[in-house]
């Protein structure tokens, strides 16, 4: 089956993962069979995707007409025959037992297309032994989705022993067509590459509560406000579902090993139904307040056994082939919302440092979980999981830097998997990358761009602000960011955003900082931040008001309403809209004709116009200053010689 092909999918299960993927497909355009073994299970599955979609169009996410068109593609049914018959990928959302998918797809084969391709969305579940059971297993493969797949971008796309390249190409080009960023897991290994970091964690979590190295607050205190995850180990566990995570680890433990063996705490908890939010009890109470995690328990030693333990998992993913470094994190920062992939951290960390613990504990225990990894040993020779970089090149973790031609500085924020949101991190290294363009002779202008097709940047991240409780960081941090993005508008080039996606609170104060925007037509911008009781911290208080007025400025901060390109354009925000596959070229070209023009003229017409917002006078003084300076240039003799010779003008700089 090629992917030019697929106008049908089938999907096997209305649970809350069925109906997810049955609407992510619908939404994509596909003609959708959602299928479960009973009329009520796949009318409450039909309903939920009704409701999603409502909300989608009342949050101005699609138009309503877009959703009805969506729900209008999907097809609720309990007969195998009718969902399957004319599918072209069929993708299995049943329960995460072994036994029932097998018997799912013994009944499926017997209805689907020869040519139609089988889709397990196993977390965990071994992709060979469940495509045995049909006559087609190289045409099988996992396609892992994460919840809610409506949000969740990651999809993991499994190979099994028999897995054709041909059904994996093909799959990874229905997810991207889906809109999700799939990563391709080489070989069919338990819980593949999120559930092998994060389900291991979660039990390290409780074997360090169970063994009095720590108590439930300070994992989580140490989880979620040092190492900076998205939730406390123990808190997330209680979200999967403690009864979901210990499913999983005892299929790990039983095909992998004494490594895996769950700890006698997270049994108890699901012996005694205390499963955790959906029976609302588990680690934290969600009767009585729920996870109140303290931001002041956070422990090392807490830190360096979790940590360890994650790189000994990436190790043995690693040397086991079951991905490679980048592909490990990229599918953990999308599927489990971290800011840095595993391996990443354990670099930032030290693995010799992570190593030393890991023995030590071995040592105390004998505990085949602390047992070195291959992977892990041989990372910690070479320096680290991505090696001994050249430490005379500039390197950043959260932005990609580059010089395109045309003497074009690119600063790209890379957390696509974040949206693109600002961190403290990604400041520091915003404000590093300003100071080196404009220190280089060959950039004469910056084009600031965020990676991915869903955010220029949603704004501040929420897990780094969630660090700055006080009254000290939150002023600190308000500092920080008004230092980084006043160099971009104090720079001497002229900056230019290239805008698609989601603009919004200090991602549009960034795009505010700079000189002239291109947005593309999909794109929404918007200061959320009073819906917080907060206001805007990075400048966007004072820069908004200059470039559309005070009253504009007030609207857009006070309705903390959002707004499309064109509304932003009419205000004066936009200098360009264009569609979302011309938005970088056109802001490419706009900063290669502005790296065109005077350098000298550029920087002192900014000093200006600054100068002005204060006091007329100043500017005007500025200006004549300025204008005085220029007529000693060289780029003033060029450019008048260019005028009278009818050709463009090559400025110098001089």
């Amino acid at each position: 089956m090629d992917f030019e092909d697929i106008e049908t999918v089938a999907v096997l299960g209305a649970g809350n993962m069925g109906h997810g993927i049955a609407e992510v497909a619908a939404l994509a355009g596909y003609e959708v069979r959602m299928r479960d073994i009973k009329e009520e299970f796949v009318q409450d599955g039909y309903d939920n995707i009704e409701w999603s979609l409502n909300k989608l169009a009342e949050k101005d996410q699609l138009t309503q007409d877009e959703a009805d068109a969506a729900l209008e593609r999907v097809t609720a049914l309990v007969d195998v025959e009718a969902a399957v018959g004319d599918a072209d990928v069929v993708i299995e959302a049943v329960p995460e037992k072994m036994e029932i998918k097998k018997d799912v797809y013994t009944d499926v084969e017997q209805h689907a297309p020869e040519e139609a391709i089988f889709a397990t969305n196993t977390s965990s579940l071994s992709i060979t032994e469940l495509s045995e059971v049909t006559e087609r297993p190289e045409q099988f493969c996992g396609m892992h989705f994460f919840n809610p797949p409506v949000r969740m971008q990651l999809v993991e796309v499994i190979t099994g022993a028999h897995t054709s390249d041909e059904t994996l190409d093909t799959i990874e080009e229905l997810a991207e067509d889906f809109g999700k960023s799939p990563v391709r897991v080489r070989k069919d290994s338990p819980g593949f590459i999120v559930n092998r970091i994060l389900v291991p964690l979660m039990n390290e979590a409780c074997w360090l509560v169970h063994d009095d190295v720590a108590t439930i607050a300070e994992v989580d205190s140490t989880t979620k406000f040092d190492i900076g995850l998205p939730m406390g180990a123990l808190e997330l566990s209680d979200q999967v579902g403690n009864d979901v995570g210990l499913h999983v680890l005892e299929y790990m433990h039983e095909t992998l090993g004494e490594a895996y063996d769950p700890c006698p705490l997270l049994e108890a908890k699901v012996e005694d139904e205390k499963l955790g939010k959906k029976t609302g009890e588990g680690f934290y109470d969600y009767e009585d307040g729920g996870a109140d995690i303290p931001r002041d328990q956070a422990s090392e030693e807490v830190k360096h056994r979790l940590l360890a333990v994650m790189a000994n998992e990436t190790g043995k993913l690693v040397e086991n082939d079951v991905a490679p470094v980048a592909d490990i994190d990229e599918a953990v920062m999308l599927g489990g919302g971290f800011p840095d992939g595993p391996a990443k951290m354990a670099d930032n960390a030290g693995l010799e440092a992570l190593v030393e613990t890991l023995e030590e504990v071995y040592d105390q225990t004998g505990e085949e979980r602390y047992e070195l990894s291959d992977g892990l040993t041989d990372a910690a020779a070479e320096g680290g999981f991505y090696g001994g970089d050249d430490e005379s090149a500039v390197t950043y973790d959260t932005i990609n830097v580059d010089v395109l031609d045309g003497h074009v500085g690119h600063i790209e924020l890379d957390r696509p998997h974040r949206m693109n949101t600002v961190s403290a991190e990604m400041l520091d290294e915003l404000a590093d990358a300003i100071d080196q363009l404009d220190e280089d002779d060959d950039v004469r202008s910056i084009l600031l761009t965020g990676a991915g097709d869903r955010a220029f940047s949603a704004g501040a991240d929420v897990q780094s602000a969630a660090t700055n409780a006080t009254t000290l960081d939150g002023v600190e941090l308000s500092k920080q960011g008004q230092e980084t993005f006043g160099k971009f508008e104090a720079s001497p080039m002229p900056v230019v955003a290239g805008i698609d996606g989601y603009t919004l609170g200090g991602g549009m104060e960034l795009a505010t900082a700079a000189d002239m925007r291109v947005a593309s037509e999909s794109s929404q911008f918007g200061q959320p931040e009073h819906n917080l009781g907060l206001l805007p911290g990075w400048g966007g208080t004072q820069r908004l008001a200059n470039i559309v007025g005070e009253g504009r400025a007030k609207e857009i901060i006070f309705t903390a309403e959002r707004y499309d390109a064109a509304e932003m354009a009419d205000y004066g925000f936009v200098n360009e809209v264009t569609s979302s596959d011309e938005l970088l070229d056109a802001a490419e070209e706009l900063a290669r004709d502005l790296a065109a023009g005077p350098p000298i003229a550029m920087d002192f017409t900014k000093r200006a116009m600054h100068a002005g917002r204060v006091d007329e006078e100043a500017g005007l003084e500025v200006e004549s200053q300025a204008f005085g300076h220029l007529f000693n240039t060289e780029d003033l003799m060029e450019g008048l010689t260019a005028f009278t010779e009818d050709r463009d003008p090559e400025f110098e700089g001089k």
